[in-house]
């Protein structure tokens, strides 16, 4: 391989030169005869339903088994289970949630579902979680909870957040769908605060194509958590008799098959994202005009991505940098979502259920705009998303690594 010293000297792909990433990244199949195996045990029962069959038991089971608590509650999808966990909470309409201004539509989707309003806190510019002093910033008499989002498998300032949340009596719920496994000092996220919500989806770091987890360790949140997910139906016997307003978000045995089988490779799957996640991420300290994300004290990501920054003054715009890393066949893209979700259309316009102000009219003090979360915008403005997966090799990362010295170095000497 080119030594570093050679880098101003290589053509870049973008100007005919020869690819850095020479070889495909590696792939291998993510389902096996194992899931096969768990799904046709599933439809051998004759049923399909969570609380007929024996596959959602068993799976709610091991995962709670895993992260060393007492209830996993199964449900649908993420979201679901964010929406669940502030169900359990009993969130009302004109609460107010406090959040981060980087995640998925999920997240938000899971308050404005309760009639409550989020209230969006800035991020530390390193880590690109919540910095817990924006967030005792936005702290106010109609605060309810906060949730703090464990954004590409890196572990928020528990500590911090979790002392705010006693000192003001508020709940804390975690938004684990990247942050399978992902460790804050020794303990796994998704066990710090009084709920943790985990995905299901298709491109997590375990999948079932759809589905969620809520872990918790309280059983009256638990119990209430249980019926919110199913329409507040009590399922351990005796009539339907619901005391409370629920959405049914029920995992199939179907979903929970395959879960069964996902959670056995959970350990391997993580070993291998941070063995090539942590390698990664001392290459690029390396390189100028850089910013590897950083993560907080006594935290360990599970890389269900990488992220990093660049140097606009000494490499130029970040756009430009990853178009040129792509031309390299490095699997990068720019920052994470194209705005902060404060400035999606639903929050600018103001617009809530059946095209109504609810329930943005209930916080008319709430102001949605460009400013709102600064460093937050900075990230996303010269960010770069790098792919991790488990089937990536040492070539992928070595050429990778390559990829990204070989354009650092020509914008580097561009702008000197």
């Amino acid at each position: 391989m080119p030594t570093v010293s050679a880098t101003s000297l290589a053509p870049l792909a973008l100007h005919g030169g020869p690819r850095a990433k020479t070889t495909p990244y590696k792939s291998a199949p993510r389902f096996d005869a194992n899931e096969l195996r768990e799904l046709q045990e599933a439809l051998a029962q004759g049923t399909l339903f969570y609380a007929s069959g024996q596959k959602t038991k068993d799976f709610c089971a091991r995962f709670a088994a895993r992260y060393g608590v007492r209830h996993a509650i199964p449900c649908s999808s993420g979201t679901a289970a964010l929406h669940i966990a502030l169900g359990a909470c009993e969130i009302k309409p004109g609460d107010e949630v406090i959040t981060a201004p980087i995640t998925d539509m999920g997240t938000l989707s899971a308050i404005l579902l309760c009639g409550a309003l989020p209230v969006f806190a800035d991020l530390d510019p390193h880590t690109y979680t919540l910095d817990p002093a924006a967030v005792a910033e936005k702290i106010s008499p109609r605060t309810a909870a906060i949730l703090p989002v464990h954004l590409t498998g890196a572990p928020c300032a528990m500590d911090a957040l979790r002392e705010l949340a006693a000192r003001h009596d508020l709940w804390l719920v975690e938004d684990c769908a990247q942050a399978y496994l992902t460790e804050y000092k020794r303990q796994l996220c998704g066990t710090l605060g009084d709920l943790g919500c985990f995905s299901l989806n298709d491109f997590k770091h375990i999948g079932a194509g759809d589905g969620g987890v809520v872990l918790t360790n309280d059983d009256a949140l638990a119990a209430r958590a249980r019926l919110f997910s199913d329409k507040a139906y009590d399922r351990s016997g005796g009539a339907h008799n619901p005391a409370f307003i629920a959405p049914n978000y029920r995992l199939t045995e179907l979903q929970a098959a395959v879960g069964l089988a996902q959670l056995a490779k959970l350990d391997g799957i993580v070993a291998a994202r941070r063995r090539y996640g942590e390698r990664l991420h001392r290459g690029l300290e390396s390189i100028a005009g850089l910013r590897p994300q950083r993560f907080v004290e006594g935290g360990r990501g599970s890389f269900w991505f990488y992220m990093l920054r660049v140097d606009e003054a000494v490499l130029g715009p970040a756009g430009a940098f990853v178009e040129a890393l792509k031309a390299e066949g490095v699997n990068a893209s720019a920052g994470y979502i194209d705005r902060p979700v404060y400035l999606y259309d639903l929050f600018v316009n103001r617009r809530g259920f059946g095209g109504s102000g609810f329930p943005f009219d209930l916080a008319p003090h709430l102001r949605y705009e460009a400013g709102l979360c600064p460093r937050a915008e900075a990230i996303l403005r010269d960010a770069v998303r790098v792919t991790v997966r488990e089937s990536f090799d040492d070539e992928d990362l070595e050429q990778t690594l390559w990829g990204f010295r070989k354009v650092a170095a020509h914008f580097a000497a561009q702008r000197a």
